[in-house]
């Protein structure tokens, strides 16, 4: 019997942890196992075809919310032209609501809920065995005679069991590596799906220094945790962070999801202390509106964990990530800047504004009609209203983040940024919500821009300005001038200047 175990990935950078996990607890099984990679770039056909020649007799998909619908027409024309291909399906897209997806998608086969190591295993046995009696399988909803038959859950496996997927593949150098010290999350925000799992499982400090002494060793450009908040434990992530410090090879980056409010002067002791480039910080900020953490289920504080954020960015070595997402409850269009002024104001690497997906198996998703939400019923299940903001609303947000991405998060516009918003004397999102009505009413948003075209438009945007604040585009075009000069090199600064500011 030949397996596949495939996914379409949303980059060509980004690898699947969950497909490498799997096929190592059956690499020894003596079944043909394979691993291949897509992306959800790659052309229909190319990714039909490849799987077409393959000649699987069953293919495992890993499902999220950026990738279900096209997994949902690929799988429904490879069934098309396989009747006899089974198809098997795993991921948080299909974990939930798992009968009604078998019963709404014919051509699928076979779903595993939740953790799929143990089931998968468990299946496995049983092709190898010839029995194929599924109903041995833990976490497995499956087509019976005639109706859709789903097993109890079992246990869950001790961390350290699960083998280093590394142990049997080969590290994929030109992308980003995944790692995982932790399964689980403490804590219970309404909008996560970690919130569902109550259980909090991590590797042993032995093994995490074990596996991540490998990955450097390979001199891996991004290590990348997927734990969900790895600084739960404060102890063990300071170890975790001496321990990378000590053994640092002067090239890999290592990227974790961190719970501000949890750092303290143990954590800056420790992190004092690394390169420049050494780790990069996601921290969820989410909202600084008291009533809407309230309501999610998120209990922060929000001036201690910016306090740190500020910190963090005085060290001056660490990249720092910040999130806010758009279309939490009780937060309306002018809370929200607010929660975007309090952000922007320890200036972060990245300001990443994020808008609510309401995920199967969240509470949010539970609390739909509460909130007046409404939402697109295809994945990623964003939100397009609520009671608290309008449809134009997240319209707006949604210019706004454009421009953001663009002249703040893109770097290279640090003096000019700071510069208008003082003259102009506007907070921060005002500015960023102007410049946005700018971008767009001058089209610009409909074509892609090189950088050096990015800072015309911001010198035009600066002229605009020029009937209420005299001279304000001359005292812009000496800030865009130094700007341009850290961010371009002097072959494209000169032909800049050759040409002027005009946008051609």
């Amino acid at each position: 019997m030949r397996i596949l175990l495939t996914t379409l990935n949303s980059k060509y950078i980004h690898t699947n942890l969950s497909l490498k996990y799997l096929y190592s607890v059956v690499a020894d099984s003596g079944l043909d196992v394979e691993l291949r990679e897509f992306t959800i770039n790659n052309e229909r056909d190319l990714v039909f075809g490849e799987i077409m020649r393959g000649g699987y007799d069953l293919v495992c998909f890993s499902c999220y919310v950026w990738n279900i619908e096209q997994i949902r027409s690929l799988c429904s024309d490879l069934k098309k032209a396989r009747p006899d291909l089974r198809i098997l399906l795993g991921g948080p897209e299909v974990s939930y609501e798992s009968e009604r997806f078998l019963r709404d998608n014919p051509w699928a086969d076979f779903i595993i809920r939740g953790e799929g190591e143990k089931p998968f295993s468990q299946f496995c046995r049983e092709l190898i065995s010839g029995n194929r009696d599924f109903s041995k399988v833990s976490s497995l909803t499956y087509w019976g005679l005639d109706t859709v038959l789903s097993n109890e859950a079992g246990s869950l496996p001790y961390m350290d069991r699960l083998p280093f997927p590394y142990t049997y593949l080969e590290v994929e150098t030109d992308k980003i590596v995944y790692y995982e010290s932790v399964r689980g999350c403490p804590f219970r925000c309404s909008y996560c799906i970690s919130s569902v799992d109550s259980t909090v499982r991590e590797l042993s400090l032995e093994r995490v220094r074990r596996d991540i002494g490998y990955l450097m060793y390979k001199n891996i450009r991004q290590v990348k945790f997927i734990d969900r908040t790895f600084n739960y434990n404060k102890a063990r992530a300071g170890e975790i962070w001496q321990y990378i410090i000590d053994k640092d090879n002067g090239t890999t980056n290592f990227h974790f999801e961190i719970c501000g409010d949890l750092l303290d002067s143990d954590s800056f002791r420790v992190l004092s202390r690394a390169r420049k480039g050494l780790f990069q910080f996601e921290i969820g900020v989410q909202s600084a509106n008291p009533y809407t953490l309230r309501e999610i289920s998120r209990k922060t504080e929000t001036a201690e964990v910016l306090q740190n954020i500020s910190k963090l960015m005085e060290l001056g070595t660490i990249e720092v990530h910040v999130d806010l997402i758009a279309g939490l409850p009780c937060e309306d269009y002018r809370s929200f800047a607010e929660s975007f002024d309090r952000v922007y104001a320890v200036h972060p690497s990245v300001l990443q504004l994020g808008f609510l997906k309401l995920l199967k198996g969240t509470r949010i998703r539970r609390e739909a009609r509460e909130h007046g939400y409404i939402y697109r019923d295809k994945a990623p299940y964003e939100v397009i209203s609520n009671k608290y903001m309008t449809a134009i609303d997240f319209v707006k947000l949604k210019m706004v983040t454009t421009v953001l991405d663009l002249y703040y998060n893109r770097g290279g516009f640090q003096r000019t940024l700071e510069f208008l918003i003082e003259d102009m004397e506007v907070t921060p999102f005002r500015f960023f919500e102007r410049l946005a009505d700018f971008y767009y009413s001058g089209k610009y948003h409909m074509a892609s821009h090189k950088k050096e075209d990015l800072y015309r438009i911001l010198y035009r945007f600066a002229m605009k300005q020029e009937a209420k604040l005299s001279g304000i585009s001359t005292r812009a075009e000496h800030f865009l001038t130094l700007d341009m000069m850290d961010a371009l090199n002097p072959e494209v600064v000169r032909r800049f200047m050759e040409k002027g500011w005009e946008l051609k």
